[in-house]
């Protein structure tokens, strides 16, 4: 499939699903679709069309949270970003960790550190955080407190 014959079926396949699409280049393409329609995308994504999960990527917004999860279609050049957007506080989106194994870790370093909760994922157990890290609180968030008063986090958290 060609670069337009993609975006077409994809439009035309997810037709409901989809928000907003903005190709920003030749090679890189965002495709913001609704919350619920997360799983379906993804899957299509990575066994119709043969895309390689790259990584995603969560950033706090005032009202919202975003991720950006990232697919490569090698055999066209073509990076996609499927975009969700998640209102506050409802900070719960359906996991891709069953469909795949590659977003397993991501998703744990998505939900330990900006607290948003993937639906279905197999082991959100910590990652990355050390055990005295109260539950409760993401280092990633715009409203994060410290929280320990002996620390030293010149360096990030």
């Amino acid at each position: 499939m060609t670069r337009d014959e993609v975006l077409n079926d994809l439009r035309a396949r997810f037709a409901g699903d989809i928000l907003d699409l903005v190709e920003k280049s030749p090679k890189r393409v965002y495709i913001e679709i609704r919350v619920e329609s997360i799983r379906d995308v993804a899957l299509f994504l990575f066994k119709d069309l043969g895309g390689r999960f790259n990584t995603a990527s969560g950033v706090d917004g005032r009202s919202q949270m975003e991720i950006l999860y990232h697919f490569t279609l090698e055999d066209i050049n073509l990076l996609i970003s499927l975009r969700v957007r998640l209102e506050k506080p409802n900070l719960e989106v359906e996991s891709l960790a069953p469909l795949f194994e590659a977003a397993n870790w991501v998703e744990r370093e998505i939900h330990e550190l900006l607290g948003i909760n993937f639906k279905g994922h197999p082991d959100l157990r910590r990652l990355l955080l050390p055990d005295d890290w109260p539950r409760g609180v993401y280092p990633l968030r715009q409203d994060y407190r410290e929280w320990d008063p002996e620390a030293i986090r010149d360096r990030g958290v």
